[in-house]
């Protein structure tokens, strides 16, 4: 009976649920590829300062990369591009969207040559990506951020073919864009970085013995699956690609005139980034870069495949009821979707923290400082996840609306949150270390509020959430307490007990708040 049922419920999802729980999945392979990968690498490199370089080498990357071609303009853009769809046609569309694409390979590459010039000043400004690394370590870093800089050019055409199928409504190839990514940095990794070939099996891997620059190679060769697997999807929507920039026209201006804030607002989100590092390089911690990059990545398992899931399959769906001014349909979805992130990111972070020791211990193989420290900056993180999940989807909600100096005027709060926490945890908590500064992730939580609040001001029915944080908080205590009493009392290894006791405080949690699981069917 039990089959039967959940059978009927499954079917009974609407497209938006189904394309959400798809999402997920492939986010939750991706974040598996990832986390293996991410174990190798630690594993190999020990949490060490050639780490630390490596984790710190990222950050203007990664900051370009969402500025133009990631989270900047794809978030801006698929709403526009889904009401060219809607009101005007596919040619139409894809002829915008060339001429978007066109105009950020050109931006990307000048930019990129720019930051690999300068790359050594950058680093070791006092407000640059690591002023507290000795000389050796602070030319390691621009070396390798300048070798990532190639994945980023790859990246600007990438991350816009994501949003280009998004906004088809298309989410397979986009979803399983990641995990390619993560392919090749597994790669590198395995092949291009060690000493020695690892053993897998019966077969020994070749190796090229290319140390930590081996890893940015494999960085490379994943930001070039990520673009070629999508390469089907736009053979599919039959793109034809328009060699012109065209800066006049009202539709590319349309396009600026939304991005501009988004492009800000992205901007002040990759600082906080780079203030994270900054601040990490300050402690005088070996490995404490390392132990924050690595706690974050931990923390973005459950909220990518709870929140960004979500919000990333929401876009299309909000876009279209903002292109037709349905709001009702536009606020009743949107409470559906962040009651029942409410409720389950709550139990999510406090079951995940009440088991993660052991887990790090099985996985990491760290002695008993290393793993304590990457366990209590994991949770410090892990307090900010319910934030960073509404905070996706609110975010989304605004670029819908086309109000993107909302977001912007958020972050702001958020950054200026973060530098008070971060800043005062290395004044009066450096002893404490990378978790210290995790807490400043909190600065989240009070982004997410703000946000909500001036959303409520602009629908005519208010997203009331108080039921769901309620019910989310009690199966958080439920089901932690539960999870704490199994692992102490289930025999065996203590990761086994640990993901035994999870596990079936999870089930816990899900039982008291099926009401909210129950709203996929009706999103």
């Amino acid at each position: 009976m039990r089959s039967h049922s959940n059978g009927r419920f499954l079917s009974g999802l609407s497209p938006l649920a189904r394309a959400s729980l798809m999402v997920a999945a492939f986010f939750a392979l991706d974040k598996v590829l990832a986390f293996g990968r991410a174990v190798v690498v630690a594993r190999q490199f020990r949490f060490s300062a050639e780490l630390d370089a490596f984790n710190a080498a990222n950050n203007l990357p990664d900051m370009l990369f969402a500025l133009i071609s990631g989270g900047a303009l794809a978030m801006a853009f698929i709403p526009l591009m889904t009401r060219a769809l809607t009101l005007q046609g596919r040619a139409q569309a894809w002829s915008l969207f060339s001429r978007v694409m066109n105009l950020a390979f050109v931006v990307t590459v000048s930019l990129a040559v720019l930051i690999a010039l300068f790359a050594e000043p950058i680093v070791r400004a006092e407000i640059g990506i690591a002023p507290g690394f000795g000389r050796s370590q602070q030319r390691l870093v621009a070396e390798l951020m300048r070798l990532h800089l190639v994945a980023t050019v790859l990246f600007s055409l990438s991350g816009l073919v994501t949003a280009g199928l998004q906004a088809h409504q298309h989410f397979l190839l986009p979803a399983l864009a990641p995990t390619l990514y993560n392919v090749g940095q597994i790669f590198g990794a395995l092949v291009l970085a060690p000493e020695e070939g690892y053993v897998l099996g019966p077969l020994r891997l070749p190796h090229f013995g290319l140390g930590v620059r081996g890893l940015v190679f494999g960085v490379i060769l994943g930001a070039a699956l990520h673009l070629a697997v999508q390469v089907p999807g736009l053979i599919h929507y039959r793109f034809r690609w328009t060699p012109i920039l065209d800066l006049r026209s009202p539709e590319i201006r349309d396009v600026l005139r939304v991005i501009g804030p988004r492009l800000a607002t992205m901007f002040v989100i990759q600082l906080v980034f780079v203030a994270r590092d900054n601040l990490a390089s300050r402690l005088g911690q070996t490995g404490a870069v390392s132990f924050l990059t690595y706690g974050w990545m931990i923390m973005q398992v459950p909220e990518t495949v709870l929140g960004t899931a979500v919000a990333v399959a929401l876009l299309p769906a909000l876009s279209r009821y903002a292109a037709y001014a349905n709001w009702q349909a536009f606020g009743a979805t949107l409470e559906k979707v962040l009651r029942l992130l409410v409720a389950l990111t709550l139990p999510v972070a406090v079951i995940g923290a009440v088991g993660l020791e052991p887990l790090i211990q099985a996985v990491f193989g760290l002695d008993g400082g290393g793993r304590a420290t990457l366990a209590w900056t994991t949770r410090a993180f892990l307090l900010a996840l319910p934030g960073y999940a509404i905070q996706e989807v609110l975010t989304r909600s605004f670029y819908a609306r086309k109000e993107a100096l909302i977001p912007l005027f958020s972050v702001m709060i958020r950054f200026a949150v973060y530098l008070a926490i971060g800043i005062s945890a290395l004044a009066f908590f450096r002893p404490v270390g990378a978790p210290a500064i995790a807490l400043a992730d909190l600065a989240l939580s009070a982004e997410a509020l703000v946000m909500l609040r001036w959303l409520n001001r602009r629908l005519a029915q208010r997203i009331r959430l108080r039921r769901s944080l309620l019910r989310g908080l009690g199966a958080a205590l439920l089901a932690g307490g539960l999870s704490y009493g199994l692992m102490s009392m289930l025999p065996g290894p203590a990761g086994l007990a640990a993901l035994s006791g999870m596990g079936i405080a999870g089930l816990l949690a899900l039982r008291l708040i099926w009401r909210e699981i129950r709203s996929l069917q009706t999103l």
